[in-house]
């Protein structure tokens, strides 16, 4: 299937692992390199406790610390004109981690396609969340959240539905 489109590349962030299921089937969909988003700190399940007002997480969405740092820089985003971004929703919005993926790199001449997992949540005002951060001025796309952990057929279907 990549042969409808340039070079791709998956990239996600998966606190659970169930972004990451979605991200290597889409891979597969599509034939695709994958590189997995990183913090230089893990986060543990303290971390994730959205009722905590004080868990790392929350302070992070609340703008009261800096974006986590990456593990690495050496994601091959270069090397691609369709970057595929997953993640799952956080308080609305991607996890700021993402945030800092997408300001630390060169992103020029580049479409960016949004994923995501939600227990609750879609999309809403990802693509601009992220814009605001993006360095180079890439084109993010809103694509769709893909729950449930679609088959490689689905996800081809949502695809091919995209304006690439």
């Amino acid at each position: 299937m990549n042969n409808i489109l340039a070079s791709v590349l998956i990239v996600y962030f998966s606190a659970t692992g169930t972004t990451a299921q979605v991200a290597q089937n889409l891979a597969t969909a599509l034939d695709a390199p994958v590189y997995e988003i990183h913090p230089k700190e893990r986060y543990i399940s303290a971390d994730l406790n959205w009722h905590n007002s004080q868990s790392r997480s929350s302070l992070e969405m609340e703008n009261k610390v800096p974006y986590p740092e990456l593990a690495d820089l050496n994601a091959p985003v270069k090397d691609s004109d369709v970057i595929f971004l997953g993640f799952p929703i956080w308080w609305g919005t991607s996890p700021k981690i993402v945030n800092q993926f997408v300001k630390s790199y060169d992103l020029s001449g580049k479409k960016i396609v949004l994923f995501a997992t939600s227990g609750s949540s879609g999309l809403g005002n990802t693509a601009a969340d992220l814009q605001k951060d993006a360095q180079g001025n890439p084109e993010i796309i809103n694509g769709k959240v893909l729950n449930g952990n679609p088959s490689v057929e689905k996800l081809q279907d949502f695809v091919k539905g995209l304006k690439l």
